[in-house]
Order: structure tokens, then sequence, then C-alpha cells
């Protein structure tokens, strides 16, 4: 389903399309409704790209959880770190 942003509305962002596309996959990506792979093909980026817009905007591109920093624990103790 294509969306389309009006040209009056975009031009008053001003940004392009591009930076429209790419302004909305973070937001999106940043509110939890986009995982890092959907939200760069949104972007229209590669995603190594598309972290590096992240980061630009003070948005993390990697959320570990509990249970993933638990298991890094463990293997860290493992190899006796």
């Amino acid at each position: 389903m294509p969306l389309t942003i009006p040209d009056d509305l975009l031009r008053e962002t001003g940004m392009n399309e591009e930076e429209a596309r790419v302004e909305i996959a973070c937001r999106l990506f940043q509110a939890d409704r986009l995982s890092l792979p959907a939200a760069a093909r949104w972007a229209g980026l590669p995603r190594i790209q598309f972290e590096a817009e992240l980061v630009r905007r003070g948005i993390a591109p990697y959320r570990p959880t509990v249970e993933d920093l638990e298991s890094d624990l463990a293997t860290l103790g493992r190899l006796g770190v």
C-alpha cells in the first residue's frame, strides 16, 4: 500500500522525499513499531547506513534485553573474564 504525503505538507517540513522516509523510519524504529531491518528497508538504506542515521539522531540501534545481558555475563564467567 503506497503512502502519499501531499507536496505542500512535505514542503512544510523542509524535507525532501528521501529525508522524510528516513525520518519516518527512524521514528517508527524508536517507537518499537519496526525492527531494525524493516526500518532500514522503509528508509531505503543499507542497514549500516540506517544505523548511522539512528546514531546521528541519538537513537540506540541496539537495545539489549536483560536476558541478553545475563547471557553475556554468564559467557564472560565461563571464560574467566
